[in-house]
């Protein structure tokens, strides 16, 4: 065996060794596609698709500051009913709308939930209260809602005015559970049908005036009913309701005008009435025909209205205004002015005067009383 030979077989012999350690060489992994979240323009801005799904989501809320002062919108501190300080509270609202396409119409989910840290007076006190509570949270699909939301009686006519402190002179009750079925013709006319279950916090005549005990929820296994129609085009709008409140056996029913002439100025004009004649008493012996309302009959004798409008100065100014009147006499005007400052930041000054006429079935004491207020609020 030479030299030559040796030197040749050594080469094979380190090249068959480094052949064999390549082989056993760790090689990273071609790297998976990322899906990044895609914009879903179908419903409007703020959604997005929900990775993997044809889910459109869109996340948000706002932050909101109120102060109030005056015996309106003001905090008693000593139990005489008569402000003596400032109110206050800063609201954080989270929201979430959730909606696709199925066979039977679009599929959305909505949640709304507030954190609140508010003033709150009380006899030779003042303090705040730290809380939070669902404000809306429901499923709908087509036309057919289930959940909690603002009752019917409030949302199929829009609400009042776009003033701040809305319902002075009150106009509805808010959060309940219900479900509902709407069936809109796409001409402007539409259909609705409901139930609810009522609550037991947001109308002064649900209470026995001997126990003090509220009644607003149903007591068995009837609801509430509802039914409404509305008409509505881009100038005109009509809209009516009827209620049942199975607790008290009365029937309730409001109406409603909205004008709109151009896209500076738009007026509405509503009213209420209701039968006042339900069956039975309050635990305490008080028939409920003689109470003044129902449930549904927030405002205080068997009729009220309520009229306002809004001008808009621009894009960035809206002046907005209320009147409400009810059969025992009382009444209330409230204005206040959105500025917005930049877009998503509106700050809205206001003031509000409402008068007791002293009716003993009014929940209004008897006497004048002015309040101011100012409200600024961060959406996003």
């Amino acid at each position: 065996m030479n030299i030559r030979t040796i030197l040749l077989g050594s080469t094979a012999a380190i090249l068959a060794a480094s052949g064999a350690r390549a082989a056993d060489a760790i090689v990273a992994p071609e790297p998976e596609p990322v899906e990044y979240v895609r914009v879903c323009d179908t419903y409007g801005t703020g959604f997005y698709y929900v990775p993997g799904t044809e889910v459109c989501l869109k996340v948000g809320g706002y932050l909101r500051y109120d102060i109030g002062a005056g015996d309106l919108f003001g905090v008693d501190t000593d139990g005489d009913d008569k402000a003596d300080t400032y109110y206050k509270r800063q609201r954080f609202q989270l929201r979430m709308d959730a909606r696709t396409e199925t066979e039977l119409g679009t599929l959305q989910g909505v949640v709304g939930i507030n954190f609140n840290w508010t003033t709150h007076g009380g006899f030779e006190t003042n303090d705040v209260r730290d809380d939070e509570h669902i404000e809306r949270a429901w499923v709908k699909l087509g036309g057919f809602m289930i959940g909690v939301e603002d009752s019917l009686f409030s949302t199929w006519l829009g609400g009042a005015s776009g003033v701040v402190n809305d319902g002075l002179i009150p106009y509805a009750p808010f959060t309940t559970h219900q479900i509902s079925y709407t069936f809109d013709a796409g001409n402007g006319f539409s259909l609705m049908a409901g139930v609810e279950e009522g609550n037991n916090d947001d109308s002064f005549y649900s209470v026995d005036p001997v126990t003090g005990v509220r009644q607003g929820a149903i007591l068995d296994y009837t609801p509430h009913v509802l039914v409404g129609a509305a008409y509505k085009t881009g100038l005109f709008g009509l809209s009516a309701i009827g209620a049942y409140d199975s607790v008290q056996e009365e029937f309730t029913i409001k109406g409603r005008v909205d004008v709109t002439p151009n896209d500076m100025f738009s007026f509405f004009v509503m009213g209420g009435w209701t039968d006042d004649d339900g069956d039975g008493n309050f635990p305490g012996g008080v028939p409920y025909a003689n109470n003044g309302g129902n449930f549904y009959a927030v405002w205080g004798g068997d009729w009220a209205i309520w009229a306002g409008g809004a001008v808009h100065f621009n894009d960035r100014t809206t002046l907005n205004a209320e009147f409400g009147y009810n059969e025992l006499a009382d009444w209330s005007i409230d204005a206040d002015v959105n500025f917005t400052v930049v877009p998503g930041f509106v700050v809205t000054p206001g003031i509000g005067f409402r008068h007791g006429d002293g009716d003993p079935l009014s929940q209004f004491a008897e006497g004048d009383n002015w309040g101011g207020y100012l409200r600024t609020q961060f959406t996003f």
